[in-house]
């Protein structure tokens, strides 16, 4: 007979190691005592970071399948709404005091692109002249007058606008421990791994821990980090680094206090760009999350903290700066034999747009809805798992690279750099050379699991401000009265917006103090 697959065990904590126990035992049913069970082994001792992170709106749909309250969630992890990112000088060299922005926003657009593509009515001039993320979508509007997603009022997980979070990661991955092992049934241990243990045909049959003896399982999932204790450690799987397309390698953090009470947070994490990399402003309910990521071979780490410091303004003063290596790139396999990597043992991008809890949540849900049962039915779907993730890697990989590689700044060797031909991967070329003439499509968007699709690649385009020429495909669009009355319905929508929706403080406020209605 063939071997059954009973037990997992989960290798590292954190937000990929508890987000995937959580949604796989729920998946698969382990408060059951005869069905699948699963154990995540952590160590004690892991430093805390605590920088702030952004997420995706399908956090709210994960959050909702594992039976979490999300007014308890916010509360507990320092949640606020994100709606979106803004992106402050990455277009063009900044002239003194004076910044130029665009916005990325959650609520793609008023309407369907899929359906009705805007882009082109747009490049033709029947928008009112209106930035492209102004004339398309009422969510940067929103963010703009720091207004929240919703109202009180609104069902739990429901929305007005699209929204995700900003939250603690450490709280979270706190907070998920506490209601998988209360709730979903994952077994916790609190050890560290000192030895992998592998059987004659190089499976994994065992860890062996300092306090809590050999753990055994069947199927093991390595969420420890950039450690990797099982996929490098153990398994041997190569890490294919990707610092020839994206270049920074270092990034340093700091907690900044608000300077009251009432403080504005905003509701959308504000990426700036500056000389050798960008800052991150994630607002939390009691501080600011703020960081620059930065490339080591472009500036040094004093003059980073100077930028960092500056940016961050008087507040930041006497507040100590964590500096964070980052190594950029992804496993040769994510799934080997009875081992999948998952988080930053799997892959690691610059947390440019916020990808790295969603992916954790695709590469969890992808293993739980195909979960093997047996081992002669592994192989098939370690394959299936293996190809979708490194197109999804590789997809994620291009459109961070847009972000840098089509800019018209030229004040620094880093940027210039960024835009050299050999740094952009030739899938991406090709399609910024025909988007050029041809504003994308759907069609250029074929792949149902790509992370960022057709809306997220037009407001960055015409966010920065790429130059395009569709004149002679201009007889091609002929529903200018129909799109110009779309242009028009945002105005109106975001007059109803401002009347309806509260601050974004406000609402934050309220959720901790009230929570959500259920539906």
């Amino acid at each position: 007979m063939a071997k059954v697959i009973n037990n997992v065990l989960v290798v590292g904590g954190g937000t990929a190691g508890w987000l995937s126990a959580s949604i796989l035992a729920k998946q698969l049913n382990s408060i059951s005592p005869d069905a699948v069970q699963v154990t995540l082994v952590e160590s004690p001792n892991i430093p805390i970071i605590g920088v702030g992170e952004g997420t995706w709106p399908t956090i709210r749909t994960t959050l909702e399948n594992l039976g979490i309250d999300e007014g308890e969630f916010m509360r507990e992890c320092d949640a606020t709404f994100k709606q979106g990112s803004q992106f402050v000088n990455w277009a063009e060299t900044p002239k003194g005091d004076e910044t130029q922005s665009y916005y990325h926003p959650l609520s793609a657009v008023f309407h369907s692109s899929y359906d009705f593509n805007l882009a082109p009515y747009w490049l033709l001039g029947n928008a009112a002249d209106k930035a492209y993320d102004q004339a398309v979508a009422t969510q940067a509007y929103v963010c703009d007058q720091g207004l929240g997603p919703k109202k009180i009022t609104t069902p739990a997980f429901d929305a007005i606008q699209n929204y995700s979070y900003h939250l603690n990661a450490n709280k979270f991955a706190g907070f998920l421990a506490k209601h998988s092992t209360e709730k979903l049934g994952v077994t916790q241990i609190k050890a560290n791994v000192t030895k992998v243990n592998l059987d004659a045909e190089g499976f994994i049959r065992s860890v062996e821990t300092d306090t809590a003896g050999e753990q055994v399982a069947d199927f093991f999932i390595d969420c420890s980090g950039s450690k990797a204790i099982l996929a490098d450690g153990a398994l041997d799987i190569p890490w294919l680094k990707i610092d020839d397309v994206l270049f920074n390698d270092t990034a340093i953090a700091m907690q900044v206090p608000y300077e009251s009470a009432d403080t504005p947070i905003a509701t959308h994490t504000i990426a700036t760009a500056h000389e050798a990399g960008w800052t991150w402003d994630i607002g939390l309910h009691n501080r600011r999350g703020v960081g620059y990521v930065y490339s080591s071979k472009y500036t040094t780490d004093k003059r980073a903290e100077e930028v960092l410091r500056e940016y961050a303004g008087p507040m930041s003063e006497g507040i100590e700066v964590r500096k964070i290596p980052l190594n950029l790139g992804y496993r040769e396999k994510f799934w080997h034999k009875n081992c999948v990597a998952i988080g930053m043992s799997a892959a690691f991008i610059e947390p440019l747009e916020a990808s790295a809890i969603f992916l954790v949540e695709a590469a969890a849900n992808m293993l739980a809805d195909q979960f093997p049962r047996t081992l002669d039915a592994m192989q098939y779907v370690e394959e299936k798992y293996n190809s979708t993730f490194r197109l999804r890697w590789d997809k994620s990989v291009d459109f961070v690279k847009l972000h840098y590689c089509i800019t018209k700044r030229e004040d620094t060797p880093y940027w210039v750099d960024n835009c050299a031909t050999e740094s952009i991967p030739e899938a991406l070329q090709k399609r910024l050379a025909h988007w050029k003439t041809h504003p994308p499509t759907k069609y250029d968007f074929d792949y149902a699991y790509e992370p960022f699709v057709l809306d997220s690649y037009l407001f960055v385009l015409y966010g920065m401000k790429y130059d395009v020429d569709i004149s002679v495909n201009s007889s091609s669009f002929a529903r200018t009265e129909e799109a110009v009355k779309k242009f028009k319905s945002v105005d109106n929508v975001n007059e109803m917006l401002t009347r309806e929706l509260p601050t974004h403080r406000e609402l934050v406020e309220k959720v901790y103090k009230y929570g959500f209605p259920k539906l």
